[in-house]
């Protein structure tokens, strides 16, 4: 059964939780210091970002939003044909990532396919980031982990059904029951005949 369900489903949720937390942000962060959240190691920090996920190529906005919309067309064909629950994740994760970050520059300032991308997640030396780079690299990840474990992205079908060659016992013939219609009646033997042949004379005398 196709998992499209189920990448649609994650795409959706990663979506709204996205453009959620950018709302709050742009509400309550824009203009603001820094907020510390776990000390040092986690912090709110508002910033517009032009560039792809982590601020990277800030300058290629028309370019980076172009791909996102081919990525995001070739992620829903492909999960048609999934099979696999965890790859139909993975999809999702990477949609919804994708499409959360389009949004920002389709519908953001300063213009349709150069809208900056709100960010406000802070780690310690590294680019400030949010939920749907965190969709990103999370999906990244398990997908990682999804190959070095072998997990195919179509699962073999568990359908069982008759086969139409008949069970080997291990030693390469077949266990299979002999038809009663083909077997038959044995045929007579030189002894048979013997037997016969004495019983026909005694009968003679």
């Amino acid at each position: 059964m196709s998992k499209l369900p189920v990448t649609l489903g994650v795409a959706a949720t990663v979506v709204v939780l996205d453009q959620v937390t950018k709302a709050l942000a742009v509400a309550l962060l824009e203009g603001e210091p820094s907020i510390p959240v776990l000390g040092e190691l986690l912090r709110l920090t508002f910033v517009r970002n032009p560039g792809a996920a982590f601020s990277l190529a800030g300058s290629y906005t028309v370019i980076i939003s172009a791909i996102a919309i081919l990525t995001s067309v070739f992620i829903v064909r492909t999960a048609r044909s999934l099979t696999s629950t965890w790859w139909a994740v993975v999809m999702g994760g990477i949609l919804g990532g994708a499409l959360g970050n389009l949004i920002d520059r389709l519908f953001r300032s300063p213009a349709p396919f150069r809208g900056h991308v709100v960010d406000f997640l802070a780690l310690p030396n590294w680019p400030v980031f949010n939920v749907a780079d965190m969709a990103l690299v999370g999906s990244a990840v398990l997908a990682v982990l999804l190959s070095i474990r072998g997990v195919e992205l179509s699962e073999p079908s568990d359908g069982s059904g008759a086969s139409a060659t008949p069970p080997s016992d291990g030693s390469g013939a077949s266990t299979a029951e002999p038809d009663d219609d083909a077997a038959g009646a044995p045929e007579p033997g030189p002894a048979d005949e013997a037997v016969d042949d004495a019983t026909e004379q005694s009968r003679d005398a």
